[in-house]
């Protein structure tokens, strides 16, 4: 049983009406903001009490060393990890003299809104001192989706009962103290200080602003943050402005009567380059601040409300039947909208910018997880998240050479695009990335039709992905294409041969890399692309090896894995998992156990590879063996029990994949969101209950509800048009939204969409009896059956 949610189940607003200090890491991840440029934890104003501060700005990291108790060729030497940087957040408050601090005095209410139409983080407190001075706090937090630089919050204090001296102090921190960052103390110390100041300045002019400029220790990246105010309340006020090394602060003092307000706006600027003189950054910071006053906080307000309501326009889920997972859906759609709107050819983390885990890295969860969503949600976020990966090619190729492999190899895990994984058969190994990239250019030309995307960024990536694959693997005596001593999304069966994801994802790759370069010769042949290349690639994809285990009647996940021993559920205690804790991979890696979603996945990303009776019987063998020790895995599984008609299964893992973090479902929510598992709600709700899927200029719908949910209706963008489904029990109504008409498929018949909404039939339901999962293992129940 997972615990319950302390946010509330409204449509549109997460509302913590209490404080609880023991969740409170976890709200800061839950109440984070970012524009996918700049990320804010969900911190107190005051900075204490926290749990962990954050402020991120995306790809600024510092390196670490990876030791090795036994190292070994083209392992890598560092590792990148993402740093807490100059921190703007912070307004102290002193009541006459006494700091506010909510562990002190008494507490009467404290409310933290997150909007999810607005955009802003509001907090409501009324506290009395320990001497009894009693003041009300509103404080609303934005980070701009519009103007990439720009942070504000807009803070206001009254008294209560009295004439209170008020202080606020608006503050800048560099290299604040953090929880001690595990074992490594040479870890420890490079991220306790990772800044070394270049300068720092403060004025008192109109407005008032102070200027801190960094540089990171060893990466050598240089920030710069500023913050500048506007400030009202009664009249007589005294202002202070100073600056430090690592600290810039804006004083302001008043007497304030009941009645009166105490009102601030700060706007807080971020900038950040490897490559620009410190000058030119300080001016950048100047210039975008100047540029928020300009706008205004109201003018702020209003060009977020404008944006969201344009994203929700083209991306809105509604859930009729179960709230939970209506507040989910729409919370999960909202930070993965922050992680990628202003990436702009940055990566979007696996935590997005919401916490530290995984050291800020991105993996092949944005691409396989993350990406889609934002194909037929916010295309441009999509764009610019792959020319991201465009960019580090070299690095790719470089490594793909230290490998002795053509082509490019990209990381399993970075923030720069070098390879940061000191556990090669978990990382370098699953060289399934390459094919998950592919796909992700596959799938965002197909639903956009983007010429110039596919002259500048997508024919190379496909063409580069391709020529890893052809000299990854080989013909065998037989003819088959076989991709050998591979790890698949399952990390609890590494260095494998034929896994079937692996193979049939780069068989996609393969296929599509030929065609391209067929369509565009000219530029086929500035890349070097012979037809006899461009044939190879046709060949290892027609011949691509997919292994079946005829006695059973099942696709092994990988050659041979059928034949292994079962894993001992019976005798695995419940508080052993995730297994990977409690036992050695040596004895995971040869049995019949699964971490994660693999040949499930499989079926789900090819599903026409399968056929429906196999697709229900693979199915049914996977379940009992797969223990869902990653985030990543109750999505699948819930599209694909849908697919196969087991419809209030892919209820309760759709829960389990929507609510990962409202309800701390591995209890690490601390560490940032999960971003592959909130995108997952999306595609369980509409490749799952919608049965969406998209290829060749064709979306194909077969749409089930399970019993828990009444109706269901989303919103896609694809190919210029804005598409709204309607789906009941019975029938389904697709509405052309925006654009021109359009072919669509419900349940394999075709029909065109134009003005006139179309409603169809659902057939009925064909599936056998619901599958077990391991002792111990089955998700979280959303109904009875």
């Amino acid at each position: 049983m997972i615990k319950q949610s302390a946010y509330g189940t409204e449509p549109w607003r997460l509302v913590e009406q209490r404080l609880d200090l023991g969740l409170l890491a976890q709200s800061e991840s839950i109440f984070a903001l970012s524009n996918g440029h700049i990320g804010l934890r969900g911190n107190l104003d005051e900075g204490d009490p926290h749990g962990l501060p954050g402020s991120y700005l995306n790809s600024v990291y510092e390196v670490r060393p990876l030791p090795y108790a036994e190292a070994g060729y083209g392992f890598p030497d560092d590792g990148q990890t993402v740093i807490n940087v100059t921190n703007g957040k912070i307004i102290r408050l002193l009541v006459d003299d006494e700091p506010l601090d909510i562990r002190y005095g008494t507490l009467h209410s404290h409310e933290r809104i997150m909007d999810l139409r607005a955009g802003t983080l509001t907090r409501q407190v009324d506290w009395s001192s320990p001497a009894g001075a009693r003041i009300k706090v509103t404080s609303v937090r934005m980070v701009s989706l519009t103007q990439r630089a720009i942070a504000a919050i807009s803070y206001t204090v009254e008294p209560v009962d009295k004439t209170l001296r008020l202080v606020l102090q608006s503050e800048l921190v560099a290299n604040e103290e953090l929880p001690q960052a595990g074992k490594d103390p040479r870890l420890s110390a490079i991220l306790q200080s990772p800044l070394v100041s270049e300068q720092h300045e403060s004025s008192d002019g109109n407005p008032p602003r102070a200027l801190l400029v960094h540089r990171t220790r060893v990466s050598g990246l240089r920030i710069a943050a500023g913050m500048s105010h506007e400030i009202s309340g009664p009249a007589k006020m005294a202002n202070r402005f100073e600056s430090y090394p690592d600290l810039g602060r804006a004083t302001v003092a008043a007497q304030v009567a009941p009645g009166e307000q105490l009102h601030i706006v700060k706007y807080i600027g971020y900038g950040w380059s490897s490559e620009r003189s410190r000058p030119a950054l300080v001016d950048q910071v100047v210039g975008a601040l100047a540029a928020a006053h300009l706008t205004g906080w109201d003018g702020l307000l209003a060009e977020q409300q404008q944006y969201l309501d344009e994203f929700w326009e083209g991306a809105d889920v509604e859930v009729d039947g179960d709230a939970e997972i209506q507040q989910a859906v729409r919370f999960g759609l909202f930070h993965i909208l922050q992680a990628g709107a202003r990436a702009e050819f940055r990566p979007i983390a696996a935590k997005g910018l919401t916490g530290t885990g995984y050291d800020g890295h991105t993996f092949w969860d944005t691409e396989s997880f993350v990406l889609p969503v934002l194909t037929y949600t916010h295309p441009s976020a999509a764009a610019d998240a792959l020319r991201w990966r465009h960019s580090v090619l070299d690095d790719a190729r470089q490594h793909a050479t230290d490998l002795n492999l053509s082509g490019a190899a990209f990381p399993w895990r970075t923030i720069r695009g070098q390879e940061c994984s000191g556990y090669w058969p978990a990382g370098t190994a699953a060289f399934h990335i390459n094919a998950d990239i592919a796909d992700a250019v596959i799938r965002y030309l197909d639903a956009t039709e983007d010429a110039a995307f596919q002259a500048e960024v997508g024919l190379e990536l496909l063409v580069e992905t391709a020529r890893l694959w052809r000299s990854l693997g080989q013909h065998d005596a037989m003819g088959r294409f076989r991709i050998e001593g591979v790890t698949g999304p399952d990390e609890y069966s590494a260095v494998k041969d034929n896994n079937i994801y692996t193979n049939l994802m780069a068989q996609r790759n393969l296929a599509s890399a030929a065609d391209l370069a067929v369509r565009m010769p000219d530029e086929s042949d500035k890349l070097g692309v012979t037809t006899e290349e461009a044939a190879a690639w046709r060949d290892a994809a027609t011949a691509m090896y997919i292994p079946f285990d005829e006695r059973l009647g099942v696709h092994p996940q990988h050659e041979g894995f059928t034949d292994y021993a079962r894993w001992d559920f019976k005798h695995t205690p419940e508080d052993h998992y995730p297994l990977l804790l409690h036992y050695p991979y040596f004895q995971l890696y040869r049995k019949q156990v699964v971490k994660q979603a693999d040949l499930v996945l499989a079926m789900y990303m090819r599903s026409e590879a399968f056929t429906d009776e196999q697709k229900a019987r693979n199915f049914a063998y996977y379940e009992p063996i797969t223990v869902r020790d990653s985030s990543l895995s109750a999505c699948t599984q819930s599209v694909v029990a849908a697919e196969v008609g087991q419809l209030d299964l892919a209820h309760d893992y759709l829960a389990e994949a929507a609510l990962m973090d409202l309800r701390d479902v591995e209890h690490n929510t601390s560490d940032g969101v999960h971003m592959a598992s909130l995108a997952g709600a999306w595609m369980a709700l509409v490749a799952g209950f919608g049965g969406m899927r998209a290829g060749s200029g064709t979306l194909s719908f077969n749409p089930h509800l399970p019993s828990g949910l009444s109706e269901l209706r989303f919103r896609l963008r694809y190919r210029g048009r804005k598409l709204k489904v309607t789906i009941s029990a019975e029938r389904a109504k697709y509405e052309l939204i925006d654009g021109e008409p359009l072919a669509l498929i419900h349940h394999g018949k075709e029909f065109k969409l134009g003005k006139r909404p179309a409603s169809h039939d659902i057939p009925p339901v064909k599936a056998g009896p619901p599958p077990e999962q391991p002792p111990g293992r089955t998700p979280y129940g959303r109904v009875s059956y």
